[in-house]
């Protein structure tokens, strides 16, 4: 007997070094999968097996990206679902010879599957864990034993790596964002992001543009005002017009009046022409005037009765010229609270205030890091004649923890910055092509973040788990709802219930 179990240990192993070698040699990472799949259902006799992954992109997402055999049905998929979850949460590998009477799981969750014994293990390539394996069994030929735990946990070692390739698991995740006709109408102006935060402000604007009011966009620097001010502008009645940009703190203030109302010839030492300012360039257009929190107050009283009278009058001059300018300001300070310590006037902050617009900072929406990382990634690859891919899963994780203070700017800045620094010859940008003050932050972030206890509530870590479960689900039914509700073992009304409070929608 002995020997007939060490015969089949060696042919085991003997199987996982033919698996590494095969692996090697493949091009097809649909090939890859299933022979992944296959491999490891046939060394312990699996009924099913799954391959999940995890969106590289956002690190948030998951996915179903091969299912073998038996595996398609609806209460293996339910299965796969809340084991593959509690893996991916533990960061464990998961073995039990009946998940029926598994205390892991609430009581009577599995009572309905075929599935009695599962095995799942992550995916892990350099302590990141970019999916995960699961085999099911239904107990025909006997569950699975400890044993065969410890050989699906070698198979994973090796084929992770062989599973770890960014553009190809990016493929199977169709970004399934909410209010997409909105999304794609303002990335194509610059405006990137998925975050409930950016859909808000994407709403205001859009109401703001077909009004055609002064408009006051108030957020911390570099939060992207003035793509949001361009975005009003282009989406405006007056887009066949100038949209002209003033930084109202870059400018001296004793040049602030000619800048905005212009001069004529003689008005002051160095002026030997007549000149246009900016106010009257603008006409029938846009004027944006960036950091209006640092206009001086005697200007402040001028700019308040070009907007009441729509007049302005060039220094030097007696003559008055009338405008047609719409005017957005932006300001990064709260221009309430300079009205109340008095460094700003009351009755000109109403007038600018006719549509107000706060743009969020980015950690404000962090869920959007992502995208935007991405985003720059590529268009600095470009520039700099580089074929960088990605990021990898750990640098984006710090990125997505990390406080910009800086907001979009600084993103922008630093991803610019790292594709300077990257090799030519790489595609990833790794721990190592970070800087050393980025990578002291990375350290200290993860000691932080390994001593912190989680911040959230367990109402809200169920509430996220619960959304994940659903769509996963329903993910697996084509988002047919009966079918999910069916799945779930809940009531349509229960289910379309759940959908609406979690802000469930199928992708467009």
């Amino acid at each position: 007997m002995n020997e007939i179990v060490t015969d089949t240990g060696l042919a085991k192993l003997a199987s996982l070094i033919d698996l590494a070698h095969i692996l090697g040699r493949q091009n097809d990472y649909e090939e890859v999968l299933r022979l992944v799949a296959e491999k490891a259902s046939a060394l312990v006799r699996a009924d099913a097996a799954f391959v999940m992954l995890i969106n590289p992109k956002t690190r948030e997402t998951v996915k179903t990206v091969y299912a073998e055999r038996n595996a398609d049905d609806e209460q293996s998929r339910f299965v796969h679902a809340n084991i593959s979850g509690w893996v991916i949460l533990n960061n464990a590998s998961f073995f039990s010879p009946d998940i029926q009477s598994d205390t892991r799981f609430r009581k009577k969750l599995f009572d309905r599957v075929r599935a009695k014994s599962a095995i799942c293990v992550p995916l892990t390539v350099e302590n990141i864990i970019i999916g995960t394996l699961l085999l099911l069994n239904a107990d025909v030929k006997g569950p699975f034993a400890e044993q065969d735990l410890s050989l699906i946990e070698s198979l994973s070692a090796i084929a992770a790596p062989f599973l770890h390739r960014i553009q190809d698991i990016g493929q199977y995740f169709t970004a399934p964002l909410p209010k997409r006709a909105l999304l794609n109408k303002y990335a194509a102006l610059g405006l990137l992001g998925k975050s409930e935060r950016f859909l808000e402000l994407l709403t205001a604007i859009d109401a703001a543009a077909r009004c055609d009011v002064t408009t006051l966009l108030e957020g911390e620097s570099g939060t992207g005002k003035e793509l949001v001010a361009r975005a009003l502008h282009t989406l405006g009645r007056r887009s066949h017009n100038c949209f002209v940009a003033i930084d109202c703190g870059a400018i001296q203030p004793h040049l602030v009046e000619s800048e905005l109302f212009g001069h004529i010839r003689g008005a002051f030492t160095g002026a030997v022409g007549d000149r246009k300012g900016l106010l009257e360039e603008a006409n029938g257009g846009t004027l944006f005037m960036d950091e209006i929190n640092n206009l001086p107050f005697e200007m402040q009283s001028k700019l308040l009765r070009v907007l009441q009278d729509r007049e302005i009058r060039p220094v030097g001059s007696n003559v008055t010229r009338k405008v047609d300018v719409r005017i957005i300001s932006a300001s990064s300070s709260s221009l309430r609270k300079l009205v109340a310590e008095k460094s700003f006037r009351e009755d000109l902050y109403y007038r600018l205030n006719v549509y107000p617009i706060f743009v969020p900072s980015l950690d404000e929406r962090s869920e959007d890091i992502p995208v935007l990382a991405d985003h720059f990634l590529r268009r600095c690859s470009r520039e700099q004649e580089k074929e960088i891919q990605g990021f990898h899963e750990e640098v984006l994780d710090f990125m997505k923890q990390r406080r910009w203070t800086g907001n979009v700017r600084e993103l922008s800045n630093v991803v610019e910055r790292l594709v300077t620094l990257v090799s030519s010859k790489k595609t990833i940008i790794d721990r190592k092509t970070l800087p050393p003050e980025l990578q002291k932050e990375l350290k200290k972030g993860k000691r932080i973040h390994e001593g912190t206890p989680p911040t959230k509530s367990l109402g809200d870590s169920m509430a996220d788990y619960e959304e994940q479960l659903i769509r996963k689900v329903l993910e697996s039914c084509n988002w047919n709802q009966s079918s999910a509700a069916r799945a779930l073992r809940l009531s349509e009304h229960t289910m379309r219930y759940k959908m609406k409070k979690l802000g469930i929608d199928r992708p467009a």
